[in-house]
């Protein structure tokens, strides 16, 4: 893993498991199946949720004046504890994992959340 260390963007490896999200076989159907209706609503839901905490990581970190990029840690100017970082650690990772449940939850796939779980995995 040390290979891929700090050179793929996570926004990158997120796009790449939604990707393989929509591609994974829905062969579980039936299992925590939720009417359409209701699972969209949760999906955008849990995306706005998501795309919130994200966008507060990306905001403290602007107002620090510090880089939000993690391919190059060693530019950041200060460690940043205000705002959503007083609750999380790495508020932008929990928003990609949010939107990546969301992009399950609309699937409809329970296979597809297993993609987040190597999100987590890889991410960690």
């Amino acid at each position: 893993m040390s290979l891929l260390e700090l050179k793929v963007p996570p926004p990158i490896v997120a796009l790449v498991l939604a990707l393989l999200m929509w591609m994974t076989t829905p062969s579980a159907g039936g299992l925590l199946q939720l009417p359409h209706p209701v699972s969209v609503l949760f999906a955008v839901v849990l995306v706005c949720v998501g795309l919130g905490i994200s966008f507060a990581g990306v905001v403290a970190f602007r107002r620090a004046k510090t880089t939000v990029s993690p391919t190059r840690a060693s530019s950041a100017s200060s460690l940043v504890v205000q705002g959503v970082y007083r609750y999380t650690r790495n508020p932008m990772y929990v928003g990609f994992l949010l939107t990546l449940l969301a992009w399950a939850v609309f699937l409809e796939n329970p296979l597809a959340t297993l993609w987040a779980l190597v999100f987590v995995l890889y991410i960690t």
